[in-house]
């Protein structure tokens, strides 16, 4: 079965505030077993216009990926990042 992944582009409005979405996505990511490829680190955009955080997160399927967005857990998370950032996140099944 592929594997399903959070890929997501973010930039940071309000950094006070942010920390608080990392602390209560925490428990979602660890019930859905999240596996962090990429968080931050040092990049370059070589073509589009992609925000100033990149995040990859790694799930066992496509389905964990999309449970865990939709978990009531993280949807409290969701509601502290969209008032402390802008970005988007796509849910891709990965390559067998």
């Amino acid at each position: 079965m592929p594997k399903g992944y959070w890929i997501a582009h973010v930039s940071v409005t309000e950094p006070e505030k942010y920390p608080d979405y990392i602390a209560t996505a925490k428990p979602a990511f660890e019930e859905y077993g999240a596996k962090f490829m990429v968080r931050g680190g040092e990049h370059e955009c070589v073509e589009g216009n992609t925000g100033e955080r990149h995040v990859v997160i790694e799930f066992a399927s496509k389905a964990d990926a999309l449970a865990c967005y939709n978990s009531e857990q993280y949807q409290k998370a969701a509601a502290i990042r969209t008032g402390a950032s802008t970005g988007s996140i796509t849910i891709v099944e990965g390559v067998e």
